[in-house]
Formats: structure tokens, C-alpha cells, sequence
């Protein structure tokens, strides 16, 4: 594991009408995390640099765009609306297929354009568990149509080399397990409490569990 004082860097890929909490569950997190770990830092990718529309309205700027994103410890796909459009979208699915297994995360529905990248083909992998709004099935019940052989799992966060984390504010657990496996679980503890959710965190984990393939 790293010193506390060494760099990290976790990249997190937005498209548009990605969910507002995906953002503040990652971006949020690792913000907040410096407190600790100073030479943490998040780098946010879009399609292309600029304005992001996510759900609900609010817009975001994205620094950089798929072409020149930085190299960054794990790229962490976030979920939302519009997760069937961004699962076709040929440069972005072009991006992850660049990329190792070992650096590709996802929270919530951010693991359907993973699956659809052919990461989790054969893996162990979580996403929502719940059906939204005009939805006919939850997306937990679509991830083995999409990638083949994989096995979906109901879990906080599942780590099979790609980590993948549950629905919507899961968001935070994924990005405490990844600070996690960056830093070593003391660190990420620390970081649970300076935000408040080490008691969400524990209940979260002995409710759904860290699954380990």
C-alpha cells in the first residue's frame, strides 16, 4: 500500500444525465479525502472537455475529454439515465477497452457500459439492484445479458481485479473501497470518518458485503 503522502490519481467518466449523487459519491469522496491523503486527486473526463448535463439539470465542467485524459491509478465509470446511449458510443467504449482491468471501476449503472466494453466478461460484478421509474427490469438482472459469463451479484461493492460498486449512494462505499486499495484500509477508515460514514460503511458492508471473486 502507499505512503499517505504519495500521489494517486482517480479519474471519473461523466456523460450526459449521469446521476448528481454519482458525482458527489466519487468526486465528493476523494475531495474530502485529501484532508488526509494531500496528494490524492480525481481527474474528471468527459466525451469531450466541457459542460456535462447530469439528471436533474445541473451541469458540470469536465476538465478533460476522452482524447486527452490523463494516465490515472483506475478509471470509475458513473452511472445514470443515460447509460444504454453511453454503452454505444464507440470512442468511449474504445477508451475502456484501452485500458487494464485493474484500473476500470464503476458505481451504480456505470456497470452496464463496463459489461458492454467486455470488462466484466467472466467476472463478478454488482450495479443497482432496483428497478427505477419506467425501468422493466433492474439493471443487476441485465448485467449477464450484457457481458458473457459474468455473475451478478447484490453487494455493496463487488472486487473481481474490476471493481464495481451498488446503486446510487454505494457510490461512496466503491469510492472508499478504492482509496482502500490504494492507500490500506487504515486510511480508508480514517477517510469514513472525517466524512461521517464509517457507520453507513460497516452497515453497508455486513448488509450486502465486499465481495472478492
Amino acid at each position: 500500500m502507499r505512503d499517505r503522502e504519495a500521489a494517486a490519481r482517480i479519474g471519473i467518466i461523466l456523460y450526459d444525465t449521469v446521476e448528481p449523487i454519482d458525482v458527489g459519491g466519487t468526486v465528493g469522496v476523494i475531495s474530502m479525502a485529501r484532508r488526509i491523503l494531500p496528494n490524492l486527486s480525481d481527474a474528471v473526463i468527459a466525451r469531450e472537455a466541457g459542460p456535462v448535463r447530469l439528471a436533474g439539470g445541473l451541469v458540470v465542467e469536465a476538465p478533460y475529454g476522452l482524447d486527452d485524459a490523463p494516465d490515472c491509478d483506475v478509471f470509475v465509470v458513473c452511472g445514470g439515465a443515460g447509460w444504454p446511449e453511453a454503452s454505444r458510443d464507440p470512442r468511449l467504449i474504445a477508451f475502456l477497452k484501452s485500458q487494464p482491468a485493474e484500473r476500470l471501476a464503476s458505481v451504480c449503472t456505470g456497470a452496464m457500459i463496463l459489461a458492454a466494453s467486455g470488462a466484466l466478461d467472466g467476472r463478478t460484478a454488482t450495479t443497482r439492484r432496483n428497478a427505477a421509474g419506467a425501468e422493466p427490469k433492474a439493471p443487476l438482472g441485465l448485467i449477464a445479458g450484457v457481458a458473457n459469463g459474468a455473475t451478478p451479484v447484490a453487494a455493496a461493492v463487488a472486487d473481481d481485479v474490476v471493481v464495481t460498486g451498488g446503486g446510487v449512494s454505494l457510490a461512496i462505499d466503491a469510492t472508499l473501497y478504492l482509496i482502500g486499495k490504494l492507500y490500506g484500509t487504515d486510511a480508508r477508515d480514517d477517510v469514513a470518518r472525517l466524512i461521517e460514514y464509517d457507520r453507513a460503511f460497516a452497515a453497508n458492508e455486513a448488509a450486502l458485503g465486499h465481495v472478492a471473486a
